[in-house]
């Protein structure tokens, strides 16, 4: 697990892509949004899960807005599992890896 590198925006598109191809529960927008909020500066944080010098998964957290006005709260997501590593726990230890990252008073594992 480490923090996404500029060198790392292609694999995650692709990753993303590949990771929501089969969901049923998507309109297949994932790596738009990622993107979207790479550009917007609004990633708090963005992990990758790199295995032999690949990205097999990745991690989106963004600050959102709560209605009332509330500070601190956060939006995780989407994590993209590459479909042949799915079901082996790289998407809960990318889940995990995000909340420490959060918790952590440094951004050690910020973008």
């Amino acid at each position: 697990m480490r923090p996404e590198a500029p060198s790392d925006v292609a694999a995650i598109e692709t990753l993303t892509v590949a990771a929501f191809l089969g969901a049923l529960h998507t309109s297949h927008t994932e790596q738009f949004i990622v993107a979207a909020l790479r550009r917007a500066e609004a990633l708090t944080v963005s992990l990758v899960a790199v295995e032999e010098g690949a990205v097999i998964g990745h991690v989106a957290v963004s600050p959102v807005a709560i209605s009332d006005g509330a500070v601190g709260w956060y939006g995780l997501g989407p994590i993209s599992v590459l479909p042949a590593r799915q079901g082996q726990g790289t998407g809960s230890r990318l889940m995990h890896a995000a909340l420490d990252a959060l918790r952590a008073p440094d951004g050690a594992f910020g973008p």
